[in-house]
């Protein structure tokens, strides 16, 4: 697939969404965003997601019934009938009918991790499938099933899931502790039978989960979903997964914090996955807007390896070197229901939807602004 387009799809009014090895989608809240990444996964997955609604001996009556028990209750008003439209590579689809085909492909070719993830666990017990209502949205729900038998059964037979040789490069991991953890582990203790994650740090001093901070609160279950995209040994990819959606990766973190996450993101495409990242974090920009610059000004892979601070070694440098082949793109959803290509990230554009980032830096430059002129204006005053 190399672009999705929508027209009268919820906030959507129309837009088309071109994707390159890393697309990332900004904008406000209630624009769309997130919809649209749904949306991308059931047209690649509708096979695999009616397999696993069935699994668990959920049944629908209607397209109305699916669209409430995939996009969450009360969504299904999302489609409109006779206005909305949805297109693959410029060729329309008929939701409807596309769903209804008997024999679609059943093998998950796009991993979600949804912005909600943080429910997937549960005072540090991850939770299945069956733990949601039947109104609660399916990305979240297939996501948490996943955790859940990571931990179950990958995991079972593991005592501490953080730092664990054989998954993640050292260096990541070793960020990783500095900027995420600390001198905590992460790690499972067993509860009146159940095993829970909990952090350990020094003299066997045990953190729970309601008390760990928000940051480490969110990043657990984003760490857990790369573990499993990111498979131990010289195995590249997991199964037939060619895509990845990750839905706002900052959340919780500090900037350093952050990097780390947008280092592990570009592991992704190292490994040949696409991926596909919602955001409101300029720190997220900056790092595409650098690689883009990297690429149009004949940057090297020391130029990336000096902006993450990583070593010189064979592995790294073939890890820069890759992502500097790969393609970017960055669409702002607007409030007025259209999609924009901003991907030249150009903070001189005469367009400011382009030079303000899609929002995200018009903030911090207006203060820059204000402070000036209130600076400027006092100097004459006192002069």
């Amino acid at each position: 697939m190399k672009s999705l387009s929508v027209r009268q799809f919820g906030p959507i009014k129309e837009g088309c969404v071109e994707f390159g090895d890393l697309t990332l989608l900004v904008g406000p809240q209630a624009t769309g965003k997130s919809l649209f990444l749904q949306l991308l996964k059931l047209v690649i997955d509708a096979g695999g997601i009616k397999a696993e609604l069935k699994r668990f001996n959920i049944r629908w009556n209607s397209l109305a019934d699916f669209l409430e028990l995939y996009f969450g209750e009360g969504m299904s008003a999302l489609y409109r009938e006779q206005e909305t439209e949805t297109a693959v590579d410029g060729e329309k689809i008929d939701l409807a009918s596309y769903l209804s085909k008997s024999r679609l492909p059943t093998e998950e070719r796009l991993f979600y991790i949804p912005a909600q993830r943080v429910m997937t666990i549960r005072d540090g017990l991850t939770r299945p499938f069956t733990d949601y209502r039947a109104g609660d949205p399916f990305v979240v729900r297939a996501f948490s099933e996943r955790l859940h038998q990571l931990v179950q059964t990958e995991f079972a037979r593991v005592d501490q899931l953080f730092p664990q040789e054989g998954k993640l490069r050292r260096e990541y991991r070793q960020f990783i502790e500095r900027h995420v953890f600390g001198s905590f582990q992460l790690a499972i203790d067993v509860e009146r039978f159940q095993r829970r994650m909990v952090l350990k740090g020094a003299g066997d001093r045990v953190l729970p989960f309601l008390v760990w901070s928000a940051g480490q609160r969110e990043f657990v279950p984003l760490l857990l979903g790369l573990y499993w995209l990111i498979p131990s040994g010289k195995v590249s990819q997991r199964g037939e997964v060619e895509w990845v959606v990750i839905e706002e990766p900052e959340m919780g973190l500090h900037p350093k914090a952050i990097s780390v996450v947008a280092l592990l993101v570009l592991e992704l495409l190292r490994r040949g996955y696409r991926v596909c990242l919602s955001t409101h974090s300029p720190h997220v920009l900056e790092v595409v807007w650098a690689l883009h610059m990297f690429q149009l000004y004949s940057g090297t892979e020391a130029d990336l390896r000096e902006l993450f601070e990583l070593p010189a070694n064979p592995a790294i440098r073939d890890f820069a070197e890759v992502c500097l082949k790969k393609s970017y793109k960055v669409y702002y959803f607007q409030q007025d229901g259209t999609v924009r290509d901003i991907s030249a990230l150009d903070p001189a554009a005469s367009d400011v939807r382009e030079a303000g980032w899609g929002g995200l830096t018009e903030f911090s430059a207006n203060i820059s602004n204000v402070v000036s002129r209130v600076v400027s204006r006092s100097v004459r005053q006192t002069a």
